[in-house]
């Protein structure tokens, strides 16, 4: 469907800023990790149109709480 691929692309958006933005303090790997959490923690989300920008909260909460 147009909107999951839509939200695929955001997600890759969301993965590649947090990459550029963390790259000091985490790994490529860990980042990817931190939003693959974050993204299945609203898996049954019904109305889809955040899920990008909650998933970037989440996953940087992720990392925040990983650097200590």
């Amino acid at each position: 469907m147009l909107i999951e691929l839509d939200e695929d692309v955001a997600i890759q958006h969301v993965t590649e800023h947090l990459t550029t933005s963390h790259s000091v303090t985490h790994t490529p790997d860990e980042i990817e990790a931190a939003v693959a959490t974050a993204r299945v923690s609203l898996e049954t989300v019904p109305v889809r149109s955040y899920v990008p920008v909650l998933v970037e909260r989440r996953a940087r909460r992720i990392l925040s709480e990983r650097t200590g």
